[in-house]
């Protein structure tokens, strides 16, 4: 298996099969499963993906977790289940669009073998609303002078990295948003692609300011001080 597609998802029965299919048309010849979690929906968000795996679509895998863990947490279940190489993230309400897959994915190829990164999406022409976009600019540019992850939009949705680096970075709860600046602190390359950014056909965001504000905050120290005490071994004779 090359590619898992991880999706974490919580009442998103509506954006499932228009997602589903965008993946399967932008993956065309390629080995690739698809892994959605339903994070505790209420709403036959499980149902239906099992009913388009049963009808069309056998590279669909479903994980339901008994009540939400947050998207960090579903993520990380997925990824411990994921047969391929490579992890691609992304959001399950249909905001990222898989076309921009392929283009990641030839930067991911040009990455030396057996090495950390992470190929990070930029949504640089985002489809927020203008408070939600000044939040982000504001969030990012503290982030990002603080922890120095090399990427510009961290909250994207949209990445690609191996699945042996995913497995060593630390997990904690919101952890998914601090993914660019865990690889750097396993000295792992961070590469930036800008990616189209859609507006959400159906459903509603599960975030908002406060709720991000909040822990945000506290994460983006957390993280700091993991980067500040981690060494990486020196190998000098193995016999």
């Amino acid at each position: 298996m090359d590619l898992s597609i991880i999706v974490p998802a919580k009442n998103e029965k509506e954006n499932i099969e228009p997602l589903v299919v965008e993946i399967v048309n932008a993956l065309q010849h390629t080995n690739f499963e698809i892994i959605y979690v339903d994070d505790g929906s209420d709403d036959g968000t499980f149902e239906e993906i099992v009913r388009l795996q049963q009808s069309a679509y056998p590279m669909l895998k479903v994980i339901q977790h008994q009540y939400s863990v947050g998207q960090s947490g579903a993520i990380y279940t997925a990824v411990k289940a994921a047969q391929g190489t490579l992890v691609i993230t992304l959001d399950a309400d249909g905001q990222n669009d898989p076309a921009d897959i392929p283009a990641m994915l030839e930067k991911a190829r040009h990455q030396p073998d057996n090495s950390h990164f992470c190929i990070a999406g930029y949504r640089k022409n985002r489809k927020d609303t203008a408070w939600k976009r000044f939040q982000s600019r504001v969030a990012n540019r503290i982030r990002s002078k603080i922890l120095n992850d090399g990427t510009p939009d961290t909250g994207c949705g949209l990445k690609i990295l191996p699945r042996a680096t995913f497995l060593c970075l630390p997990y904690f709860d919101h952890m998914h948003r601090f993914i660019p600046a865990l690889v750097t602190r396993l000295q792992g390359n961070v590469e930036v692609v800008v990616i189209n950014h859609r507006d959400r056909q159906a459903g509603v965001s599960k975030y908002n300011m406060w709720g991000r504000l909040k822990v945000g905050v506290v994460d983006m120290f957390g993280v700091m001080w993991l980067q500040k005490r981690y060494k990486k071994p020196v190998i000098a004779k193995q016999q």
